[in-house]
């Protein structure tokens, strides 16, 4: 009878494996996946229809096995909609480590909510995405949607490998076109990770891509995109929102969007351009009178982003903005130029990629790529770009968000890229002059005045609008080797004409030096200690970067306790490489009274993979120094 029931039971078991086809399951996936993976992604299948001018199909099928929390965000189950894309599937199934179904989620099932923040006045823009919280790990997520939508100059870009820790068991892109729209793309990276380009003809493209091994974060490394391979895309003959576009090269998009979208969106009351003309009186100076409408802008508007009608490409209306004092970037960009044009100031409509990463415009490859919109005003052989959604910036103040890059300016006769900003290492300066003493039982007591410019200056001038909570906890953390600090006095001035922020900080602290005996020993830089910390790097696999170059100039006078000598101090230093220089000078003026000098300036640049273990030296060097030790003993 025993004998029965377990022969029963095997065919039973059996038969409902047999009936609940196992997929995914963990045991199939390369062990050379496994390593240093969170997740991976057993299949990442883009497939872009495009059937005309004006229909364009998007399906998405990502398959990944998440072996912990910090995995989740691999599933990638999100997909947005609007009123011009519309969100025609979605389904997630979920497996178990073996890969038995569990759960399978339906498109109610989703999370539909609104895709934008409470910044934004109104919006047709929705997201779905998957809440799942999973009851083991690891488990796989088989994610498919299928989204329909006029948009044809928005190709979405094909990229593969999109985190770090995430293994890749196999990604491919499948697209269909018409050979008459002036189909293109542009690869990137593809060789460095042997991604196959398996169709190329006059309708078609694909690639696919296997076995991509988890990628590691380096300390410095470039922007992911510039480093790990994708694939853009576009059409010659296209539609945005419902308005049909031609376009080869940038020339003709600026042609052609100067006429479509932003013709007819400048018009202002006749009270207005009045004001606006008596605002810049008989000032004759373009720049000068930019200055003063730009002012007048931040006074009179406010930033909220808007999305409906054309969403993120039409602006609204000059007039609309004027009277409702406020709109997004386009809008208020928009608005600028038609104020400008109003007191006879020549000024254009410009799309960039607005990031604190340095991300350009390609110049050789036209497709819609920007995702903000500033204004430029020439200036004899260049330009002036505003950032018209800051209430505070000043004028022509660009740091650390549109600064050197390629942006496309576009003018009536045609678009043309041209290069914003560069703040040069030397300009990004921060200087402090200051004093401390110390006392007999390694007390601190001191001020400082710091005077920052460039791409500093856009770090520090917001601290001035902080709560003196806020004020207090931003010293804190900007000076963590002073413990105990307390803040005394704060006071600020922020020249926007020079574009210079100074502070002035009266500060104490208990127990800055350590007492042993009849000893004192205290690091003598208190103010400006280099914090950032590099790892080795033995297998490094990419160049690295310095975004923004800056230099820095201390000089801190300190006074010793009455009766008390010096023992040891550090020695005065010099280096000197292609990265930079660091320079110490600690200079005695009497047997109390010493003046501290320091200087680093670290230079922007892409250097060599090779180079990275000198930089990090130099670096190590740099901290040890900063935090070099002066002794002094009571007489």
């Amino acid at each position: 009878m025993k004998q029965n029931l377990t022969i029963l039971l095997f065919i039973f078991l059996t038969f409902a494996a047999v009936a609940q086809k196992i997929k995914y399951p963990v045991t199939q996936i390369a062990d050379s996946l496994l390593t240093n993976s969170n997740a991976v992604v057993r299949l990442y299948h883009q497939e872009v229809s495009i059937s005309s001018q004006r229909n364009m199909t998007i399906t998405t099928n990502r398959i990944v096995t998440v072996f912990n929390k910090n995995g989740l965000g691999a599933v990638g189950a999100v997909s947005g909609y609007d009123k011009s894309r519309s969100l025609n599937a979605i389904e997630a199934v979920i497996y178990d480590a073996f890969g038995n179904e569990i759960k399978k989620i339906r498109k109610k099932d989703f999370i539909d909510e609104s895709a934008v923040s409470g910044g934004t006045l109104f919006s047709d823009s929705r997201v779905v995405y998957l809440d799942y919280t999973p009851i083991n790990y690891p488990f796989t997520v088989n994610f498919t949607c299928e989204i329909q939508t006029s948009n044809t100059a928005l190709i979405p870009k094909w990229v593969p490998i999109t985190d770090y820790y995430v293994s890749i068991e196999k990604s491919t892109l499948k697209v269909t076109f018409p050979n008459d729209l002036g189909f293109k793309k542009k690869e990137f990276n593809l060789d460095n990770f042997n991604v196959k380009r398996t169709i190329d003809s006059s309708t078609q493209l694909s690639y696919a891509v296997e076995g991509v091994i988890a990628q590691k974060p380096e300390d410095l490394s470039p922007d992911f995109i510039k480093i790990y391979p994708s694939v853009m895309m576009s059409l010659e003959s296209f539609n945005l929102e419902g308005v049909d576009g031609t376009a080869k090269n940038w020339k003709e998009y600026g042609q052609w969007f100067s006429e479509k979208i932003l013709n007819g969106t400048c018009d202002l009351s006749d009270e207005t351009i009045i004001k606006v003309k008596s605002l810049v009186g008989a000032e004759k100076d373009p720049i000068k009178k930019a200055k003063l409408v730009y002012e007048y802008l931040q006074n009179k508007s406010r930033y909220i982003s808007v999305q409906v009608g054309i969403g993120g490409f039409k602006p609204m209306l000059a007039s609309d903005v004027d009277r409702l004092s406020y709109g997004d970037c386009k809008a208020l960009s928009n608005y600028t130029r038609a104020l400008l044009n109003a007191v006879d100031v020549p000024a254009y409509y410009t799309e960039l990629y607005g990031d604190t990463d340095k991300i350009d415009i390609e110049s050789d490859f036209f497709s819609v790529q920007g995702n903000h919109v500033i204004l430029a005003i020439p200036n004899q052989k260049e330009y002036v770009f505003l950032e018209c959604t800051s209430q505070d910036n000043p004028f022509g103040f660009q740091a650390n968000f549109t600064d050197d890059r390629n942006v496309v300016v576009i003018k009536p006769e045609g678009g043309e890229i041209v290069r914003t900003k560069n703040y040069d290492d030397n300009t990004n300066s921060q200087f402090s002059k200051g004093n401390y003493s110390i006392s007999e039982n390694g007390d601190f007591e001191g001020g400082i005045s710091i005077v920052s410019e460039g791409t500093q200056y856009q770090k520090k001038y917001q601290i001035e609008k902080l709560s003196p909570t806020e004020k207090e906890g931003s010293y804190k953390s900007y000076w963590s080797n002073i413990n105990n600090l307390f803040i005394k006095s704060a006071t600020f001035f922020n020249d926007k004409d020079k574009i210079s922020f100074t502070e002035k900080v009266q500060v104490r602290a208990v127990n800055y030096g350590a007492v042993t005996g009849n000893k004192i020993l205290f690091a003598v830089n208190a103010f400006n200690q280099y914090s950032g910390n590099l790892k080795k790097s033995r297998n490094r696999r990419h160049p690295f970067e310095i975004e923004r170059g800056f230099i820095d100039n201390d000089e801190i006078a300190l006074t010793l306790p009455a009766g008390f000598t010096i023992e040891a101090m550090p020695d005065n230093i010099e280096l000197s490489n292609k990265f930079g220089i660091y320079k110490t000078e600690i200079i005695k003026k009497d047997g109390l009274n010493l003046v501290y000098k320091r200087k680093l300036l670290l230079k922007k640049g892409i250097y060599p993979k090779e180079d990275f273990e000198e930089f990090r030296l130099f670096i190590e060097k740099v901290k040890k120094n900063d935090n070099s030790k002066i002794l002094v003993t009571k007489i």
